[in-house]
Parts: structure tokens; C-alpha cells; sequence
């Protein structure tokens, strides 16, 4: 009993009403409803009345206006300069998103059992989820309209055809990407989501590019598109053992407004693994087997499988390569230099960060110790950057002979680095 009371307290709505709702249309009903106060919650925490008020009015009455001067003014010239398949992919971007299937976790004992009423309730979620998705697509083709038209010469019979075919593939990709999210994990859901997403998403701007003078081969796609949507979602009621992976994304999709919301003031939460991506067995990863290379090896495979470290990591590469090969002639290495000081740097302060852990307390590491660890992995750390660096300053000015010069002078430019920042920041 104490479990059930846990789990109908978890509940809201059964919590308060229990399950004792006579019909599952009922149920249905009072869940939507339940959604929908929430999200306005979610979204009243951020904003009240005066935010719509001064800020949605006048911006409606500014985007009328507008819209309506692309039907009666000359488009703008920027309009012109467009391919005709960005049209498309712009809707494509409306069609990707997660299904609202409604269940809860107390579920799991009260309403497990009853088939009809879980089966009821979910279809339920999808269909409303789809109604959704179905009104975004369309809004979304209605301000791209007037650019359909008179940008490049839709006619009637073909906008409405390429309607169609949006709300099909919409409808098809939707499903068959829940599908694949309530079933698969890791890696196996992005090589499905492939096939699920982005596959129909590209024969779909591939469709409405190459068919858009012809109405019926468009209408006739979107029928083909309509039969897998129909094919998905009989299988996606036909699932069992999936009730787990259905709260997991229907908690996703019930959060996704407070998320959006809260992004940028909270970090994400880490997805919890059994097994980390990279280095999956417990080996030491430097030789000899001393403790400060097996402290040096931990504090690598820490920031290599943290993903915020790891991120910025390459984001910084990637910058910085960019900066190098914008800026003339010698100042290529100067600008090196200074992104490989700032890089040690950084990697300092992360090891400093690591070795004050409280798991590392715990060890009988002295100061020196921790430093000679520091020094190993520094260098180590640094020099995919350094050489990347390199690459980028030395292939621009000397061609074939930077790519024998790049690796040797990135490396020995890391190694300074690493060793001056190490030496002046590392306590002994």
C-alpha cells in the first residue's frame, strides 16, 4: 500500500481523484486538461499578463503587417536570391520533435491492466500530438506562402498539393521517430533516428524541389508517406514492453517549455551510463605504471568523457583554426602561439579543478606527486591542439612542405607551453 500511495502521489490528477474515472474518454480528457494548466504554469513562472500584453500584441500587429505587404509590395530582394528547396527544409525543421503519449508512472500498477483504457489514452496523446505538429506545419506554410507564390510561381493546385505532402511527412516522421525512441539506446537510436527522420525529411525537400510544377506527383507522394505514417502507428500500438522508454518520453515532452526556459540558468543533467563511450576497461593508460602516471592516465579520461570539457575542447580547436587561417601571412604563428598559452592555460586550471576533488583527497597524493601527475597529462591533453594549430598556420604558407613541418613544431610548441604554465602554476 505505501508503494501505490507513492506512486498515485506522483500523480497529480490520480492522486488526487484516484482511478476510479468511469470511462476512458473521461480519463483522457482530464489528462489534456491537466497538460494544458500545466504548460500555462510553466510559462506564467516566466512571463504574466503585461509580457503578452506589450510584447505579443504589438508583434502580431507588426508581423500582419508585413505579411501583408508580401502579398500586395514586392517581396524583398533577399527573397529572390533563395534556392527553392530551403522552402521545404524550413517546414522540415517543424516536423522533428517527440509524442505526448499522456502515461504516467503510477500506470505501471493501476491502469497496466486495463488494455483498452491504456490503449484509448495513448491514442489519445498521439493524435493530439500530431493535431499539434499538423498546426505548426501549417502556420509555418502559410508565412512561407506568399514567397511560394509569387517568389516562385506556385500555383494554387501545387500549394495545396505541397500541404499535403508537409502534413504526411510530418505526420510519418513524427511517428516513426517515437517509435525509435521508446525502443533503442546509444548509438543504435542515432544511426535509427537516420532512417526515421532524416531520410523521409530529405526525399521529402527532394519531392517538393523536383515535383513542384506537378500537383498530382506531389499529392501522390504524400500518399505513400500517409500509408508508412498509418503502418507507424498501428506498430506503435502494437508495442509491449515499452512503458518504461513512454514515461521516459513523455516526461521529455511535458518538460520541454521549462527546459527551454531554464536553459542557460541550470546545466543539462548527465544522462546516467552503465559503461562510458571511451575507454571502457579500467586499464591504466600511461606507462610505467607509477601513481602518477595512473593519476595523470584518470584525470585524461575524465575530461575526455566529461562532454561539457570535451565540447569546449573542440569548439576551441575549431575556432581557433578558423582565426589562423583568416589572419595573413606570419601572424598565422603569432596567433598560434597565443591560442596554445591560452589552451595550456586552461588545462592547468582543469587539472587543478580535478586534483581537488574530494575522491582525489582521499588518496595519499603529496603536493609533488599531484604536480608530476600534472605535468604528464597536460602536455598530453594540449597536443591535438597544438598540432591542429600548426596544421593550420603551416599548409597555408608553405604548401606541401607544411605537412611535414606541422606535426613536429605544433608538438614542440605544445610541450612549452604545457611545461611553462605547469612549471608557474603547479605547487611542489
Amino acid at each position: 500500500m505505501m508503494g501505490e500511495e507513492k506512486l498515485a502521489m506522483n500523480n497529480p490528477i490520480e492522486g488526487r481523484h484516484g482511478y476510479d474515472t468511469p470511462a476512458p474518454r473521461r480519463l483522457l480528457r482530464r489528462r489534456l486538461g491537466h497538460h494544458w494548466k500545466e504548460q500555462w504554469g510553466i510559462i506564467r513562472t516566466a512571463a504574466d499578463w503585461t509580457v503578452f500584453l506589450y510584447i505579443l500584441i504589438p508583434g502580431g500587429l507588426l508581423g500582419g503587417r508585413y505579411y501583408y505587404g508580401f502579398w500586395n509590395e514586392p517581396l524583398p530582394t533577399w527573397s529572390t536570391l533563395l534556392p527553392y528547396a530551403l522552402l521545404p527544409a524550413l517546414l522540415a525543421l517543424l516536423m522533428q520533435g517527440g509524442i505526448l503519449l499522456l502515461m504516467h508512472e503510477g500506470d505501471l500498477l493501476f491502469l497496466r491492466q486495463r488494455k483498452e483504457w491504456m490503449r484509448t489514452v495513448m491514442l489519445g496523446g498521439i493524435l493530439y500530438s500530431l493535431s499539434v505538429t499538423a498546426l505548426k506545419i501549417t502556420a509555418g506554410f502559410l508565412i512561407l506562402l506568399p514567397f511560394l507564390v509569387r517568389g516562385y510561381g506556385l500555383s494554387g493546385a501545387g500549394a495545396g498539393a505541397l500541404l499535403a505532402l508537409s502534413l504526411c511527412c510530418g505526420t510519418c516522421v513524427k511517428l516513426l521517430t517515437h517509435n525509435v525512441r521508446v525502443q533503442k539506446q546509444g548509438w543504435r537510436r542515432w544511426l535509427w533516428m537516420l532512417l526515421a527522420a532524416w531520410l523521409p525529411c530529405g526525399l521529402y525537400i527532394r519531392a517538393a524541389a523536383v515535383w513542384s510544377v506537378h500537383p498530382a506527383l506531389l499529392l501522390l507522394a504524400a500518399a505513400v508517406y500517409a500509408a508508412v505514417a498509418a503502418a507507424a502507428l498501428r506498430a506503435r500500438l502494437a508495442l509491449r514492453g515499452t512503458f518504461l522508454g513512454d514515461v521516459r518520453e513523455d516526461f521529455k515532452q511535458r518538460m520541454k517549455i521549462a527546459g527551454l526556459l531554464l536553459r542557460g540558468v541550470i546545466d543539462k543533467p548527465r544522462p546516467t551510463r552503465h559503461k562510458p563511450w571511451t575507454f571502457r576497461k579500467s586499464r591504466p593508460l600511461l606507462r610505467p605504471g607509477t601513481p602518477e602516471s595512473r593519476l595523470a592516465g584518470a584525470s585524461i579520461k575524465a575530461f575526455i568523457r566529461n562532454p561539457g570539457h570535451f565540447k569546449l575542447y573542440l569548439q576551441f580547436t575549431g575556432v581557433g583554426a578558423i582565426a589562423i587561417l583568416i589572419v595573413p601571412g606570419m601572424l598565422k604563428w603569432a596567433v598560434c602561439i597565443v591560442l596554445v598559452l591560452l589552451m595550456a592555460s586552461w588545462l592547468v586550471s582543469y587539472w587543478k579543478v580535478f586534483s581537488s576533488e574530494e575522491f582525489i583527497a582521499l588518496l595519499p597524493f603529496g603536493k609533488d606527486q599531484k604536480a608530476d601527475a600534472g605535468s604528464r597529462a597536460v602536455p598530453i591533453l594540449i597536443l591535438p591542439f597544438s598540432v591542429l594549430c600548426s596544421a593550420a598556420a603551416s599548409v597555408p604558407l608553405y604548401g606541401w612542405w607544411g605537412l611535414a613541418v606541422f606535426i613536429p613544431a605544433g608538438a614542440v610548441i605544445g610541450i612549452m607551453a604545457a611545461r611553462v604554465f605547469t612549471a608557474l602554476r603547479l605547487a611542489r
